[in-house]
Parts: structure tokens; C-alpha cells; sequence
């Protein structure tokens, strides 16, 4: 099933952190097809006086059902030096969201598809946009959700894609 993962880090290397997330990611049953620009973003939510992000997001194949998708997402997050608790929205070293997986939809207590947040975030939209500018969810295209954001979301190019590690054989 096609998926689309979004990456983000604002503590110590912030590319090698999402890079290291990207190379975890075949050994927990995800192949990565693609990955595009990556993002500095200002933070936004509940904490809003930390470091910037960098952002990039994932164009993934997987037979994993979503609730296994996000369990391997926090597996590797875990790995990768994130630690439970501490304020929503706070400082971490890496956070791994599922955003769309094929057409599942799913309302569960541990996670929501399409994600809750994607439609409202250009940090997430712009970098989606790159990979499939077709892209829609919840019957709206993710481009006329990002017209519709207000622009002050400081969202800037840093650079080029992360590396996509070979497919599993």
C-alpha cells in the first residue's frame, strides 16, 4: 500500500536525525519510493519557544496496517532517541507521523487517518505537495488546502531530499 510519512527534528543534527529515520525504516517492513526538499519551519502548536524544524516528508510502499505502520514509526522514534512525555508539540529528536495511507480512513484512539493535522499545516502540505502534486484527502485537494493557509507559517526550503535507502529484496 502507498503511504505518505511525515518527518520532522529540532534537536541536535537535525538531518542526520530524520536521514537515520529514513534508513530504519525498511527493517520495520517500509520501503521509502521517494523523499523531496526538506524544510525549515518555525514551531507551531502548544510550544512555540523552541528551536526550528526540519521537515521533510515520505513517499513509502508497505503491507502494514496502519495501527502497525504507527507502531514501527514509534519504535524507530524510540530508537532514535525520543522519550515519552514532556509537552505536546515540545522539543524532540525525531517524530514520525503517518499522513495518508492509500484510501484508509481511520477514526481510533491511537491514531486518525487521513492525519488530523494535514490539511492545516504548510511544513507538512508543501514538502506532500512535491511528491504527488495531485494529492487529496477527506475529498479536498492538499493544493487547495495550501492556498487556503494563511502564508505568516514560516516555511523555508533547506535543502535537498534525504537519501532513499534501496528497496528491500
Amino acid at each position: 500500500m502507498t503511504g505518505y510519512l511525515g518527518l520532522g527534528s529540532n534537536v541536535g543534527d537535525r538531518r542526520a536525525n530524520l536521514q537515520a529515520a529514513v534508513d530504519a525504516l525498511p527493517a520495520h517492513g517500509v520501503d521509502v519510493v521517494a523523499s523531496y526538499s526538506t524544510y525549515d519551519t518555525d514551531p507551531v502548536g502548544e510550544v512555540l519557544d523552541q528551536p526550528s524544524f526540519l521537515n521533510a516528508c515520505l513517499l513509502v510502499e508497505t503491507a502494514l496496517e496502519p495501527l502497525a505502520l504507527l507502531d514501527a514509526a514509534k519504535e524507530i522514534e524510540a530508537k532514535l532517541g525520543r522519550r515519552d512525555g514532556g509537552p505536546r508539540h515540545g522539543p524532540r529528536p525525531i517524530d514520525i507521523d503517518v499522513l495518508l495511507l492509500g484510501e484508509e480512513e481511520l477514526e481510533h484512539a491511537r491514531m486518525t487517518l487521513p492525519h488530523p493535522e494535514l490539511l492545516s499545516r504548510r511544513f507538512v502540505l508543501i514538502p506532500a505537495l512535491e511528491l504527488d502534486f495531485t494529492l487529496h484527502a477527506g475529498g479536498r485537494r492538499l493544493s487547495d488546502a495550501l492556498a487556503a493557509l494563511d502564508v505568516a507559517e514560516g516555511v523555508r526550503w533547506a535543502g535537498p531530499p534525504l537519501a532513499c535507502p534501496a528497496p528491500r529484496p
